[in-house]
């Protein structure tokens, strides 16, 4: 998908501030605590998504999440399909005062690559 030069600026720069988590890394932080955060639309959400992942989308983020992960400690994996509204995602939690965000490289196209190839 082409985006804009203005958007695909912004998630570079968010994705400059985070220290992002590989695929392999996902299954290992879930089972010790960490929350995935899917930020896509409830449409794609529901066609599919990483098991166990709680939804709030990308445009509703900020007014919503604090509702549902109240604990600013807690480790927060958001994801997207590749990685742009996840890295712009966790960089906003970031602004909001979660100290744990961070987005899964690649997204939920990474990770179910790598699902298919175990």
């Amino acid at each position: 998908m082409a985006y804009t030069q203005k958007f695909q600026a912004m998630s570079d720069q968010a994705m400059a501030r985070l220290n992002a988590v590989t695929p392999k890394q996902v299954d290992d932080l879930v089972a010790n605590g960490a929350i995935l955060l899917d930020i896509r639309d409830k449409e794609e959400h529901d066609k599919s998504h990483i098991l166990g992942s709680i939804n709030i989308s990308r445009g509703k983020l900020e007014m919503n999440v604090e509702g549902q992960i109240a604990d600013l400690k807690t480790v927060i994996i958001c994801y997207c399909n590749a990685n742009n509204r996840g890295a712009l995602s966790a960089a906003a939690l970031l602004d909001m005062g979660y100290e744990n965000a961070t987005f899964i490289s690649g997204g939920r196209m990474a990770y179910d690559a790598l699902a298919r190839e175990s």
